[in-house]
């Protein structure tokens, strides 16, 4: 894959292993079996995020 170089200020490119692991969370977070946009604001695991 190629990559672009980024030189402004922010946000910098992030590594490929990072940007993988955040998309394994988005459908699977913390292996709860859900996405985050899927729990509950009220859930455990979601104060846990915020916190």
């Amino acid at each position: 894959m190629n990559r672009v170089w980024n030189f402004s200020a922010g946000p910098s490119v992030l590594p490929v292993e990072a940007l993988r692991e955040a998309g394994d969370e988005i459908l699977n977070y913390n292996e709860t079996g859900q996405s985050v946009m899927e729990m509950s604001h009220r859930s455990k695991e979601f104060q846990q995020i915020i916190d």
